[in-house]
């Protein structure tokens, strides 16, 4: 397995620190708004990762966090009168029924910040009493980024002190002005505040995930996980103060492979909320399937951004289309052992940096040749078992093709005319059972005019979109 390094610019292989078992953890949202494409990007991008490293036997670990503390989240509290936990827990439930509906396997570790202030004031208590951070008169805690000689070794940059340094205000007592914030005191009355030894008030953005880490997972004396991963977005100035504060507190390095993947854009356009384009998952899945959009949404390299426009989504569906009348066309049968050549052709494309063009074009060749071969033999029982043990196979690693493929052209039909559908074949059925053969192909020639296609198997009438 090799994987490109957003650190050190270049593919690595990957080496964990346990042979054969992989501890990833990748930044999730903060839950004060419904997930929107790139959290869908982000998460699909790290499911690849769990799924190839699984496919080769590893053992994974993966983590995600939920942000369910933050100056966002607030302002929805006081906007709507709604408490802090009804807040974050619609949006944490919403969030994980979007990912379930592309696809994402569930996390095994997914911690909130809420859950882990003990853990965070440790850590920060720790770096106060080293001298590595320090609390001003108004009860903030502040990192001391001159006291890590390897600050911006991760980004390679190191920033202007901006908001999205801390995610919260800033104050002229800092020492440095690239120095970030690890607690924030509360003043007001209407405040969300934790009390600790050095102030009351709410962490940081970045402490969290440092925090989280070394809760969940036992590194070694080099590294607290194998894979720290995220949005590009991410690795200024979050991932490097992460990397800083866990560096002092810890006394070794927070991850020992970086991985980030890219932005998307709408129709070319960068997405955030500013330019009034974020597109939310949950209203995507209203128009399209949810594995459709996962079929779409990982065809793109994941470091590379991603241009979002649904021309490119309905052209990207014509290739999973293919996958399902294959496996129309073989059905039903039972499934044997993958072919060897394809599942290690497809493996090796992923374990390439999760090369997914090649692993497509794999399976692109695949469903050519074999329906070649169904046209010299449609009758060959043992390719039509390989050709299922090759499907299931690429569901495994891909999260494509897992689904009836009867039941896949028929997505996008309301139920209201499924059941007119229903009924119509139900109607035909019992015209032909009665020798009424007029009336049956009058009923074909209705149901045909709704755009819908009739194959009449020993199981029975099955139907799909044409």
């Amino acid at each position: 397995m090799y994987i490109y390094d957003s650190v050190k610019k270049t593919k690595l292989p990957f080496e964990p620190m346990v042979p054969q078992k992989a501890s990833i953890y990748v930044c999730g949202p903060t839950v004060y708004d419904d997930a929107h494409l790139g959290h869908a990007r982000s998460s699909l991008s790290f499911d690849l990762l769990v799924r190839t490293l699984k496919a080769l036997r590893y053992e994974v670990t993966m983590g995600k966090n939920f942000t369910d503390i933050d100056d966002k989240i607030i302002k929805k509290v006081q906007e709507t009168g709604q408490n802090l936990e009804e807040i974050t827990t619609h949006y944490i439930n919403q969030y994980l029924e979007d990912m379930k509906a592309l696809g994402v396997l569930k996390s095994d570790i997914e911690p909130k910040a809420t859950e882990s202030l003990e853990a965070m004031e440790s850590m920060i208590q720790g770096l106060i009493d080293k001298d590595i951070a320090y609390v001003v008169s108004s009860g903030d805690v502040y990192f001391d980024t001159s006291k890590d000689s390897n600050y911006g070794a991760i980004s390679h940059q190191v920033g202007d002190d901006k908001d999205n340094q801390s995610r919260v205000e800033h104050t002229s007592q800092k020492r440095n002005p690239k120095d970030f914030a690890l607690w924030k005191a509360c003043h007001g009355e209407d405040d969300i505040c934790f009390n600790t030894a050095f102030s009351k008030g709410r962490p940081g953005w970045h402490i969290e995930c440092s925090a989280m880490i070394e809760k969940h997972f036992k590194g070694n004396d080099e590294y607290s996980i194998d894979i720290h991963g995220g949005g590009a977005d991410l690795l200024f100035p979050h991932h490097e103060n992460e990397a800083a504060q866990s560096r002092c507190a810890t006394g070794h390095e927070l991850a020992k492979y970086w991985m980030h993947n890219g932005f998307v854009n709408i129709n070319g356009e960068k997405m955030s909320k500013s330019l009034g384009n974020s597109f939310f998952v949950k209203d995507a899945l209203k128009v399209y399937d949810g594995e459709i959009l996962r079929n779409y949404l990982i065809s793109v390299h994941y470091r590379n951004d991603f241009n979002f426009n649904e021309e490119d989504l309905l052209n990207s569906k014509k290739r999973l289309d293919k996958l399902y009348r294959l496996k129309k066309r073989i059905a039903p049968t039972g499934a044997s052992k993958p072919n060897k050549v394809f599942q290690k052709s497809i493996l090796e494309a992923m374990s390439d940096d999760l090369n997914i063009s090649v692993a497509l074009a794999s399976i692109d060749e695949m469903i050519s040749e074999t329906n070649d071969k169904l046209n010299a033999n449609q009758k060959d029982k043992g390719l039509k078992k390989e050709t299922l043990a090759n499907i299931e196979f690429i569901n495994e690693l891909l999260g494509l093709g897992g689904k009836e493929p009867f039941s896949y052209f028929q997505i996008g039909i309301d139920t209201v005319t499924k059941t007119q559908i229903e009924s119509l074949i139900e109607q035909r059925n019992e015209a032909k059972k009665a020798k009424d053969y007029e009336k049956s192909d009058a009923i074909r020639d209705k149901i045909t005019a709704m755009g819908i296609a009739l194959m009449d198997t020993t199981d029975g009438t099955l139907w799909e979109k044409i």
